[in-house]
């Protein structure tokens, strides 16, 4: 037995006598009245808006006729905007592709809808967003840092720069050639948008540097203290595995292992004598991390562990005390002074040059390099940032959503996406809605070359 869904009817009006022009708003007469059906949304039924418009008769120069139509059901159109938002949502806040999209609304609302349809519903979705009007709140609420960062899309490159402090995206240009006059052209564009930072924030890519001092020579370029944390603590964690390697090399320490299944005699005796010297090493490298990893976040657990670790190599102390001092380097408890003293007496250490991972490390806190690393020192306390996790956010979130959708590979699919999942940006912590964007048309051309076309 087949069972239809029940229909759901609503009545929706919009048949005054006068209506005014579209194009003038001089009123109109009422020639005649019309009706129409426009599928809506209801959960697990079929809806209808059953919309009674009407003609008028014009008394202006611009037309002969026009007609009525109510607010929230676009004319012509088969589907009302409920519709339309529906597919937004599936696609830009839940990660869905096409095809689930479409499998979605049909086991929720009954609606069939067409693969040409959804990509209906982002050009619609497009032409929603007020781009000008979000770029302007984002210029009255900078807070003066800026944070740029480019992201990989297949043949393209997204250039993008967000504000940390007030959790927005200020602008970004999907791009073919990852260069420096590209991204002189994206910088410029913000300058002439109004935006003049304070600090820039960015990595150690040599992009930026010339750059920067070209399109704001006054600002101070702040470089991400994680990404030379991380190259610091991975200079350690070779040192480690060097330490390491050269006591497994050991042996067993002079004793001859006997063939086949050691007697329980044996293994009591094992027992007593403590753990090899290859154990040990095993012991060191399954626990390497806790020589990089900082002292407050330790547990007590891996407090235990740590000692352990310096009892079977005491060479870990003198890398764990490394640690300990390029961490406080970063302080932000400090002024820019202190931190400056702290690097000259580090790298002037005998003992951490005489280490060759150790010096290889100290290599990558030069003085130039390290006055970069402590600019958030002199900014105000609540405006200091030290890395530019907030754009590389950003960047992964939409690198997750951008996976969903293999086939949307094309430059101006790509730039649709873009802007659309932009312009409905919620913040990384699912905050308001705020964002700002390049405009389509001011977009460079072909052979610069930025998507928009």
């Amino acid at each position: 037995m087949c069972i239809l869904p029940r229909e759901q009817v609503i009545d929706i009006r919009c048949q005054p006598k006068t209506h005014p022009c579209p194009t003038c708003g001089r009123r109109g007469r009422r020639v005649r009245r019309l009706h129409r059906r426009v599928r809506s949304l209801a959960y697990q039924r079929v809806a209808w808006l059953r919309v009674g418009y009407a003609e008028y008769r014009a008394r202006c120069g611009c037309c002969k006729y026009f007609r009525s139509w109510p607010v929230g059901v676009p004319p012509k159109a088969d589907y009302d905007d409920k519709v339309r938002q529906a597919v937004l949502d599936r696609i830009l806040l839940d990660g869905l592709n096409v095809e689930r999209t479409q499998r979605a609304l049909r086991r929720d609302f009954l609606l069939e809808l067409s693969s040409g349809f959804i990509y209906d519903c982002l050009d619609w979705g497009l032409r929603q967003l007020n781009l000008g009007a979000q770029r302007r709140q984002a210029r009255q609420q900078f807070s003066g840092v800026l944070c740029v960062d480019e992201l990989h899309l297949g043949a393209s490159t997204l250039l993008l720069a967000t504000d940390p402090i007030a959790d927005r995206v200020v602008g970004f240009v999907l791009v073919r050639v990852n260069d420096q006059a590209h991204m002189r052209l994206f910088l410029r564009r913000l300058q002439h948008w109004g935006f003049e930072p304070k600090v820039v924030v960015t990595d150690g890519s040599n992009l930026y540097p010339a750059t920067l001092a070209a399109v704001w020579p006054t600002a101070h370029h702040q470089l991400c203290v994680f990404h030379v944390l991380q190259d610091v603590t991975k200079k350690v964690l070779d040192a480690v595995r060097r330490l390491r390697r050269q006591q497994a090399r050991r042996g067993h320490g002079g004793r001859k292992r006997r063939r086949g299944r050691p007697s329980q005699r044996q293994q009591a005796r094992r027992q007593r004598r403590g753990p090899t010297v290859k154990e040990k090493a095993a012991f060191v490298f399954r626990h390497r991390f806790l020589i990089v990893k900082r002292t407050e976040n330790l547990t007590e657990r891996e407090r235990e562990q740590l000692q352990q670790m310096f009892a079977y190599l005491p060479e870990l102390r003198l890398l764990r005390r490394f640690c300990e001092q390029v961490y406080r380097l970063f302080d932000p408890d400090q002024l820019a002074r202190v931190a400056r003293r702290r690097r000259t007496v580090l790298a002037r250490n005998g003992e951490y040059q005489a280490v060759p991972e150790l010096e290889e490390a100290l290599g990558l806190l030069t003085k130039s390099k390290f006055d970069q690393l402590v600019v958030f020192l002199e900014s105000p306390a609540g405006q200091r940032v030290r890395t530019n996790n907030h754009v590389e956010r950003a960047n992964r979130r939409l690198r997750f959503a951008e996976k969903a959708r293999y086939k949307w590979r094309s430059l101006r699919s790509l730039d649709r996406f873009l802007h659309l999942r932009l312009g409905w940006w919620d913040g990384p912590e699912g905050d308001e809605p705020s964002a700002t964007r390049l405009d389509k048309e001011n977009l460079p051309s072909e052979g610069s070359r930025a998507a928009g076309d």
